[in-house]
């Protein structure tokens, strides 16, 4: 099957990247969330992206407002009853998610594929909560996914290889580089990132070294674009303390569950996105 039109339902950081990926491949989508302001904010992410490169003499401004157009800022639920394919961005969160789908079930055609970004939630009990469970499928984009080419498709019990291979296809249409497994705890990359963050926790821990030290050797020596503590504040210390915690139960201790980081997602500094975690993050 063809990707025609697709739907994000979500507008914050994420959804609003996606949906400037999948316009700036030249497809239609709808950008869905239950709040104006929500919506707006989103259209106007995207928008910043390609003005930054319009900005540096790489896009024309015709250009953009072309692209810009692709995109539909909508509250209304009748905006998802022609696309082909659906992508939930919202909270990692089993309950709201099953809740999502079930709404998308009804919402969307017969023949929609409905997909999350999840990099936690079990894709098989999403699919639980619809009709179609043969058409539910994981489609994990990276931070930042405008510009992070890789994504996971993830399929679940019932995910079926038209399904699969669809939302491979349509990820690679978007310029994307799809990789596809299986479901499991962390699926692929996070099993990988978070093995090798747990060392680092645990050394952190143990030795009681500053984790600005600890990022600051990581960032320098060019192991990877930012250290362990940093990156968890930029994905979210609650997301990050759910899959390691995931991870150890499935996995035992190779898996390592960082004290502070329980602690300053109980008290509600969530990294980024609440402007406090390890870090402090202006506006």
């Amino acid at each position: 099957m063809f990707v025609f039109k697709a739907a994000v339902v979500g507008a914050g950081t994420m959804g609003a990247e996606i949906a400037h990926a999948i316009a700036n491949a030249d497809l239609p989508v709808v950008l869905k969330d239950v709040d104006r302001n929500f919506v707006d904010q989103g259209v106007d992410k995207a928008r910043s992206l390609w003005q930054g490169r319009v900005d540096a003499g790489k896009m024309e401004a015709s250009e953009l407002e072309r692209k810009l157009a692709l995109i539909t800022g909508t509250t209304s639920d009748d905006a998802l009853g022609d696309v082909d394919l659906v992508i939930e961005a919202g909270p990692e969160r089993i309950e709201p998610g099953r809740a999502v789908f079930s709404e998308l079930d009804e919402l969307t055609p017969g023949h929609a594929i409905l997909c999350s970004t999840t990099s936690a939630v079990s894709i098989t009990e999403l699919g639980e909560a619809t009709g179609r469970p043969d058409k539910v499928v994981g489609l994990h984009f990276f931070h930042p996914a405008s510009t992070t080419r890789l994504v996971e498709v993830v399929e679940g019990d019932d995910t079926s290889p038209e399904t699969a291979a669809t939302a491979t296809n349509f990820a690679q249409a978007i310029r994307k580089t799809p990789i596809r497994c299986a479901e499991a705890p962390g699926f692929v990359v996070n099993r990988i990132l978070s093995a090798s963050a747990s060392e680092l926790w645990r050394l952190q821990e143990e030795g009681g070294i500053d984790v600005k030290a600890i990022d600051r050797v990581i960032a320098e020596s060019k192991a990877a674009s930012m250290g362990p503590f940093l990156l968890a504040d930029v994905l979210g210390l609650d997301a990050v303390v759910q899959i390691t915690e995931q991870l150890e139960q499935s996995f035992g201790d190779r898996f390592y569950v960082h004290k502070r980081m329980r602690e300053l997602v109980a008290g509600g500094d969530l990294g980024a996105s609440t402007g406090r975690g390890f870090y402090e993050h202006g506006n």
